[in-house]
């Protein structure tokens, strides 16, 4: 592009002017805008005025600044989305799903969900919920005053987090390799993804403090069974994470604990005493179904009543007739009994894979979560198209990276826990020699 379909006198005029031939397809995703000195000295205007139209233009989302490689037309980038891949003849083995034989059926519980009819302006909260995502909280969260938002899962309070705190191109910090669901918020929020390391004992302190350095509005961690490593905080790990962000108590810290009540490990936090802006999420996705779309979010007072805006009777609330058949599904005793069976399924179909894996010589071992994330002594994607050739579909762990040009990935994240034993010995046999 040089620059000589770009018009206007003010900052204004020129912003509208690309946006224009954006719009026109004029220019398109990935093209480059002229340099500032030089778009300044074709339409002969001051140097900051053409600085003040890309500001506007990045404020917009319609540009993205890369440094030295100049300033880009933006656009969404496509992200791996969790589930079954469409059209596949294969087997998938790398869904991330919950087995829905191991789901509670809400069928006993839909009769008393229904209720009365709940009109405009009245609480978005069903109270019975509120007070029973309150119980499920407090222990963890023993020293702030919490307030609880109700929303339509876990990805929808993240996204309404971030945008209640946030504008265009602030920095945020994710777990890399990270969910893939959080990669796509951020992104489509327009917000700087900044990379921490994750290893075996979950968020690395390097990494936060680099990104705090880096000046990140907003920290989204995963305390246990981390999506894609399975990683869980450790008590020590957690208290030097507290510790790099007691410096930090505005930055607003999002802890999304998805595995929650299936879980077999303890719930760690980041989140101090003092901190200021905070959010603990949990959601119901993974143990009543990615169909039951509710996610419970115990926050600081200022954050909660920050989304309260966006949560108003007839826009954005959560359906009291859900939040009802949640509340039955999660005081009934034979349905919690089920959700503690299936955490405990998991748990041994991955660590029975695992062992079976280590023993022919592909060393695995079973975190906590829905997947098994194994490593590899060659690249991972060399090892997923023998498998396809084989009649198996993996996930590798290159579509969990953030890094803009990060090295090939090692490892596989694998959903095990629904495979046979006739197929977990066959994808066995199968990854051992793929591997080799």
């Amino acid at each position: 592009m040089d620059g000589h379909g770009i018009t206007g006198a003010t900052a204004s005029e020129i912003a509208a002017s690309v946006r224009a031939l954006h719009e026109r397809g004029a220019l398109r995703r990935g093209d480059a805008l002229p340099p500032v000195r030089e778009l300044a000295a074709q339409l002969q205007v001051n140097r900051n005025t053409a600085v003040a139209a890309y500001r506007l233009l990045a404020q917009a989302g319609v540009v993205t600044a890369r440094g030295r490689a100049g300033t880009v037309i933006a656009g969404v980038e496509a992200v791996a989305q969790e589930g079954y891949a469409a059209d596949s003849v294969l087997r998938d083995i790398g869904t991330g799903n919950p087995d829905p034989q191991r789901i509670p059926a809400p069928s006993a519980a839909l009769a008393g969900a229904i209720g009365r009819p709940v009109l405009y302006g009245e609480p978005v909260i069903d109270p019975a919920l509120e007070e029973r995502a309150l119980a499920w909280v407090r222990d963890d969260l023993p020293d702030q005053p919490l307030r609880i938002t109700v929303t339509n899962g876990a990805v929808d309070a993240v996204e309404r987090l971030l945008a209640q705190a946030l504008l265009r191109d602030d920095a945020v910090a994710l777990e890399d390799p990270c969910f893939l669901a959080s990669i796509h918020t951020v992104r489509l929020g327009g917000y700087r993804a900044v990379p921490v390391a994750v290893d075996a004992e979950g968020m690395t302190v390097d990494g936060l403090r680099a990104s705090l350095a880096a000046g990140v509005r907003a920290v989204i961690c995963t305390p246990r069974a981390q999506n894609p490593t399975g990683a869980t905080l450790s008590p020590a790990r957690a208290a030097e994470l507290r510790a790099v962000l007691a410096d930090h108590p505005y930055v607003l810290v999002i802890e999304d604990d998805h595995f929650s009540m299936l879980s077999q490990r303890r719930y760690e936090t980041l989140i101090g005493p003092g901190h200021r802006r905070f959010a603990l999420i949990r959601s119901v996705s993974k143990f009543l179904g990615p169909d039951m779309c509710l996610a419970v979010a115990a926050t600081d007072p200022e954050t909660a009543e920050r989304l309260a805006f966006r949560l108003s009777p007839g826009t954005t609330w959560v359906s009291h007739i859900l939040q009802r058949l949640v509340l039955a599904q999660l005081t009934d005793e034979t349905a919690l009994a089920e959700i503690a069976a299936a955490g405990r399924h998991y748990a041994e179909r991955n660590s029975a894979f695992a062992a079976r894996l280590t023993a022919r010589g592909l060393p695995a071992e079973a975190a906590d979560g829905l997947n098994l994330w194994v490593e590899l002594p060659v690249p991972a994607r060399s090892v997923a198209e023998r498998l396809m050739r084989r009649g198996w579909l993996a996930r590798t762990g290159d579509e969990f990276q953030l890094a803009e040009h990060p090295a090939p990935s090692h490892h596989l994240r694998l959903t095990v826990h629904d495979l046979t034993d006739e197929e977990s010995a066959r994808l066995i046999d199968d990854l051992v020699d793929a591997a080799r």
